[in-house]
């Protein structure tokens, strides 16, 4: 009841589970100046006691005294000063998101609020002035004749605020350069697939399911989804235990980062024994919400790149997008090593327990470098780049995957052989898909497509 009374932008955070809220609250830009604030307030009451209570200007030399009105002099004049820092601060904060909605994509400007980097100088920022202000209400009538604690500690501040003025618009300028950012997209989405994909799930996959009660399958029980959103976190650790307990096998209907409608299929169950089984207990263990999240979609992170890489060729900025391709060839070599694409999850005792909707690497290359060819249309230089990054893969990934790279790679060059291209053109991408089909094995497949290629050439 008390839920509904308050406002939907804080009653989300309760609704949560442990995790996702916790993921919510330190990528909003009010968590990092909050600690900041409360420290600051900390610092007020130390300096405080050191100048009203210790007096701890009869214990240093002259230098370090200052007296009252001197000291509410400057500490009122900071307080301008300070806050002043703190719009520049924001006002930069609103080019640079600005520009990011403009040049890459909406999405990126998460990235840039969540940024530990951002949210510590907007901290500095709101603590300093905090901490001036606060100080100034307790000084500004004080009788007190001297004062050492709060004016050191209050230009220390100054002094560090302007340091961080120029830290964060030397940060802002150098987190929009597109190097940086599609650095940055990687390393979070790589750092998913160790945390969310790999440790969470790897310990539970199974490569031959053995038995799923084949016999029970009859008596499949389906569960449909309560509310419609986009699916964002899957328990699986609690959801495998439960079955265990239940004796149950439940097989997804739905991967996380899929859109699904109340009253889809969500997931379905069978087992001996299902008449009492709390179908809510499992509802309760996945998440849907109103948006996409990354914590265990990598996909999320691969649409981000591919928007990079997008936008770079609507712009005419084709380095962008060649960029955003080398890094979206590493982050699938770190998905193609740490995963292993088998959908069967087991328990302690290695029985099947939750079957995922099938994601083979198919799918990964295709979310990585589908929407970019797409885009690319007969762009070619794009193209050859692309080719040439899956060689590069081709060489880092195992051979069984080798056969879905090269029929990727023929696919994209099939429409070439209807449409004009130039003679380097044509050279290039003929070598970049020699060196992708000796890494693969399919060196005789290339003579086809080279046949094809070079047939342009004589109809031009």
């Amino acid at each position: 009841m008390i839920l509904k009374l308050l406002p939907i932008s804080l009653r989300k955070y309760f609704e949560m589970s442990r995790r996702q809220r916790k993921h919510e609250i330190q990528n909003t830009l009010w968590y990092m100046p909050l600690v900041y604030v409360l420290g600051s307030l900390v610092l007020v009451a130390i300096t405080l006691f050191l100048d009203l209570k210790v007096e701890i200007f009869q214990y240093t030399h002259t230098f370090f005294q200052s007296e009252a009105q001197s000291t509410r002099v400057l500490v009122s004049t900071l307080i301008g000063g300070i806050l002043t820092l703190s719009a520049f601060t924001l006002n930069s904060v609103l080019v640079v998101l600005t520009t990011f909605s403009g040049q890459f994509s909406p999405r990126m400007l998460l990235n840039f609020i969540s940024d530990r980097n951002t949210q510590h100088a907007l901290g500095i920022f709101n603590g300093s002035f905090v901490y001036v202000l606060a100080v100034f209400l307790f000084i500004a009538n004080r009788p007190e004749s001297y004062y050492t604690a709060i004016p050191l500690t209050t230009v220390g501040l100054a002094f560090f605020t302007a340091m961080t003025f120029i830290y964060f618009i030397n940060h802002a300028t150098t987190w929009m350069q597109v190097h940086n950012i599609t650095y940055s997209m990687n390393t979070t989405s790589k750092r998913i697939v160790q945390e969310s994909l790999k440790n969470e799930l790897e310990r539970y996959r199974i490569e031959s399911p053995g038995s799923l009660l084949e016999e029970h399958m009859e008596n499949k029980h389906t569960t449909e989804a309560v509310k419609s959103g986009y699916l964002q976190i899957i328990d699986y650790r609690n959801i495998i235990e439960s079955a265990r307990k239940d004796g149950i096998i439940i097989q997804m209907h739905a991967k996380v980062g899929d859109f699904i409608l109340k009253g889809n299929r969500l997931f379905s169950y069978w087992g001996p024994s299902i008449e009492n089984i709390d179908q809510m207990k499992y509802c309760k263990m996945i998440e849907i919400g109103h948006k996409e999240t990354e914590m265990q979609d990598i996909k999320m992170g691969m649409t981000k790149l591919s928007e990079i890489a997008i936008k770079g060729l609507g712009n005419n900025d084709p380095q962008t997008a060649i960029n955003t391709i080398h890094q979206m060839g590493e982050l699938l070599v770190s998905v193609e090593s740490y995963i292993s694409f088998t959908p069967y999850l087991g328990d302690q005792d290695h029985h099947v327990r939750v079957v995922m909707e099938s994601e083979d690497f198919s799918y990964y290359l295709y979310r990585g470098f589908g929407y970019i060819r797409h885009y690319a249309q007969d762009n070619y230089p794009i193209i050859t780049e692309i080719i040439s990054v899956l060689g590069l893969v081709a060489q880092n990934i195992d051979e069984s995957k080798h056969d879905r790279i090269w029929e990727f790679a023929c696919n994209t060059v099939d429409h070439i052989s209807t449409e004009f291209i130039y003679d380097l053109d044509r050279h290039f991408l003929l070598s970049r898909l020699y060196t992708l089909a000796f890494h693969t094995n399919k060196i005789k497949s290339y003579y086809n497509l080279e046949k094809s290629l070079l047939k342009i050439e004589e109809n031009q």
